[in-house]
């Protein structure tokens, strides 16, 4: 993640435990992820429910990096329209 935000200056790294909030997020976006993952191959391939759970949890594997990632950006994103300090 950049320091700064390249277009408006925002600054990205916070003191520690800022992202904490971004947790919690990024769970429920993984959770929901997971859920849609296992019920496209509980539907396409017909296989047992805990079988189709166990292979969207592997299609979901490559997404996590990028999940973090929307996580943190969201988090930030609501401490802007909460706080919008621009330092």
């Amino acid at each position: 993640m950049y320091e700064r935000c390249p277009a408006c200056g925002l600054k990205f790294e916070r003191e520690d435990g800022y992202f904490l909030g971004a947790m919690y997020i990024g769970y429920g976006l993984g959770v929901g992820a997971i859920a849609v993952l296992a019920a496209l191959v509980w539907e396409v391939l017909k296989w047992p429910l805990l079988k189709s759970v166990f292979g969207g949890i592997v299609l979901f594997l490559p997404l996590a990096p990028v999940l973090t990632w929307m996580a943190r950006v969201l988090w930030i994103y609501m401490d802007q329209a909460i706080d919008p300090d621009r330092s």
